[in-house]
């Protein structure tokens, strides 16, 4: 197996690898294995496939994760890999440090995760754990590095991002109130400034669900 064609087997199902790396003994990764991949939505296409998924409209909670632990862990065994993802516990998988081991994740100014390709806008539907050792191409520089402007900072109608924490209750009461940057129609307003964001490709449907699970947490 090769990076490019687990890359093409990826985009076939609607996802993408956002970064990879070898584990060492400090990332507790699953025994014997040699790689890990981190998948997300291969954007604009997965929200066209996921919602004519059963899991979309069969009406029970947790629709993406279902979606994904069935996608995932089918492809997973198919190549012998073992599949990973970031709900189900606790405990948890530790894909916040899993992100940031593969390089091309990094803390944004915000605090939040910020991805050379997908910007402020990147999120994990699973992971494949191989025990092969897949040559893994050369990580970007982290964008945020030559953001000058760093509009994150600032978008945040009630400044719930003050770069040391979040401040979750106001931004659910504005989101749930005047929501005056239509955050939960089109997505956090933060994270569409990013300048990486706007040309991810997220259809503001998808942000749109993902608000709404937030705001019944």
């Amino acid at each position: 197996m090769t990076f490019d064609a687990l890359q093409t087997a990826a985009q076939a199902r609607s996802l993408t690898i956002l970064g990879g790396f070898h584990p060492v003994e400090a990332d507790n990764a699953p025994a014997g294995a040699g790689t890990i991949l981190m998948l997300g939505p291969d954007e604009p296409a997965f929200w066209p496939l996921f919602t004519t998924s059963p899991e979309y409209s069969d009406g029970t909670p947790d629709a993406m994760d279902r979606w994904s632990a069935r996608v995932i862990g089918a492809w997973a065994a198919e190549i012998g890999a073992q599949a990973l993802f970031p709900f189900g516990g606790p405990p948890y998988q530790p894909f916040f440090s899993w992100a940031v081991r593969t390089g091309r994740v990094h803390a944004s100014p915000i605090r939040l995760l910020v991805h050379d390709h997908a910007g402020l806008m990147v999120s994990f539907r699973g992971a494949l754990a191989l025990a092969d050792h897949i040559d893994l191409p050369k990580a970007p520089p982290n964008p945020c590095d030559a953001c000058r402007t760093q509009p994150c900072r600032i978008a945040c109608p009630v400044g719930a991002f003050d770069g040391d924490g979040y401040d979750v209750p106001a931004c659910k009461t504005h989101i749930l109130g005047p929501d005056t940057k239509a955050c939960m129609s089109t997505g956090c307003a933060a994270r569409r400034a990013c300048p990486i964001s706007e040309q991810f490709g997220r259809l503001p449907a998808q942000s749109e669900f993902h608000m709404k699970s937030f705001t019944n947490t």
